[in-house]
């Protein structure tokens, strides 16, 4: 697991106004890049990094694997010849001493179906594994992004308790000078106690979350022993700018149409096929096995008192068959039943829910991709209103409650800015886990 110690640039988004727009865009997207650096012991992690921790110590890979390895030691157990026997009897009869070995016949429609069985359930194991990556890599995606996120929403209340405080301190040598009341005075101070504790329950959300990427990686959550070495916007040039331009919604409306049907080969649909065909080679199998294995017997007798030459060896053959009479496998079959039935069942829920969630997902991305281009806009004209609104209190042409109503709807527009460019990484993720192709054969 290689853990970088690097950590990105802060990035800036790009915007077709005036250059004083521009700026103060990328003064508002500062406040979505990652805190300050944490202590020299942890180690800072990207979100390749935390990808690569999962697929080799997450939790939920692990047990795939396992599962995976158990269905190959099964197929290594199907494809085993059963064992000959050898039998060494005595009886007072003559000739007295017998040497019979006995060999089982197996059937060869029997092996075929035992073993193609089994290699259907290896591979439904391999694809199964296949979607857990997936799920796993959507999983620990998702909680890095949610992480960023609450990284950014701390960074804003942060930002806005420490100007919070700053507006207080203002309005008291206001009020000093005879320019304020002590009402403005206490509603300042409310104002920034509130604001404070917003920024202490985002450091707790904060920390949860970097806990929980830390469990997804295999890491354990006693403490933060990591720190996010991401953004959660993509840098310039970064291929993953296409989520936030405003004219993807476009191209991704274009392609809705035509998603949906290759999610039909993704590892989650693919492994409940293969569970389907394991299922009915398997009831194959067990219908084959009413009769049982036969058996070729061989062997010696000798020892008999009667005969000149008691050590003479008199050959033995024979051929065992078992007879059905009392038990036609009757109990294996209806459970290969079953499990077939259950396995074409899960079959189609499964089919159901993924395209489902595909077209869910596509149109959550399209309507996230409009909303983040106007969440783009309103962070430009919020911020501006309250620079402005300060300005004017600090000049006296304004009002303490004019400037807290432009604050607050400057914090509202970034945090929904922030909401919504981490809803649409999210959804990202999910439609690569939805529809990415299964592994070769």
């Amino acid at each position: 697991m290689m853990l970088t110690g690097r950590r990105t640039s802060v990035p800036t988004v790009a915007h077709p106004s005036s250059p004083h727009s521009q700026r103060l865009l990328a003064a508002a997207v500062l406040l979505l890049a990652g805190l300050p650096h944490a202590a020299s012991a942890q180690m800072h992690v990207t979100r390749a990094d935390a990808n690569r921790a999962a697929l080799l110590a997450g939790p939920r890979v692990t047990l795939a694997r396992a599962d995976t390895a158990a269905a190959r030691a099964a197929l290594i157990t199907a494809r085993a010849l059963p064992n000959p026997s050898v039998a060494a009897t005595y009886s007072q009869s003559p000739p007295r001493k017998h040497l019979l070995l006995d060999v089982p016949i197996e059937l060869p429609s029997s092996r075929r179906s035992r073993v193609g069985a089994a290699a259907a359930t290896v591979r439904a194991a391999r694809l199964r594994f296949a979607s857990e990556r997936a799920m796993a890599t959507m999983d620990v995606d998702t909680t890095y992004t949610m992480a960023l996120a609450a990284q950014a929403r701390l960074r804003l209340s942060r930002t806005t308790a420490r100007d919070a405080g700053a507006l207080r301190a203002m309005t008291v040598a206001r009020r000093d000078a005879g320019d304020a009341s002590d009402l403005d005075v206490d509603l300042a101070t409310i104002i920034a106690g509130q604001q404070s504790n917003v920024a202490a329950a985002d450091s707790a959300m904060y920390l949860s979350a970097v806990l929980t990427v830390q469990t997804l990686m295999g890491i354990g959550a006693d403490g933060a022993t990591i720190v996010l070495a991401d953004s959660l916007l993509p840098a310039p040039g970064d291929e993953g700018r296409r989520l936030i331009e405003p004219d993807s919604a476009a191209r991704g409306a274009s392609r809705t149409a035509g998603a949906p049907m290759t999610a039909s080969a993704a590892p989650g649909i693919a492994a409940a096929e293969a569970t389907l065909e394991a299922a009915e080679l398997a009831m194959v199998r067990e219908r084959r096995n009413v009769i049982g294995v036969p058996s070729l017997q061989a062997g010696v007798e000798w020892g008999d008192p009667g005969s000149n030459d008691q050590n003479r060896a008199l050959p033995l053959i024979g051929v065992s068959i078992p007879l059905p009479f009392l038990n036609r496998n009757q109990g294996p079959i209806a459970v290969a039943r079953a499990e077939r039935d259950r396995a074409h069942a899960d079959l189609a829920v499964t089919r159901l829910l993924v395209r489902q969630r595909v077209i869910d997902r596509l149109r959550e991305r399209s309507s996230l991709r409009e909303r983040i281009a106007r969440d783009r806009d309103l962070v430009i004209r919020a911020e501006r209103v309250a620079t402005r609104s300060l300005v004017a209190y600090r000049e006296g042409a304004s009002a303490l409650p004019a400037v807290l109503e432009a604050r607050r709807s400057a914090r509202e527009v970034m945090g929904q800015y922030i909401t919504d460019t981490a809803a649409l990484l999210t959804v990202e993720s999910e439609l690569r886990a939805l529809t990415q192709s299964p592994p070769p054969e």
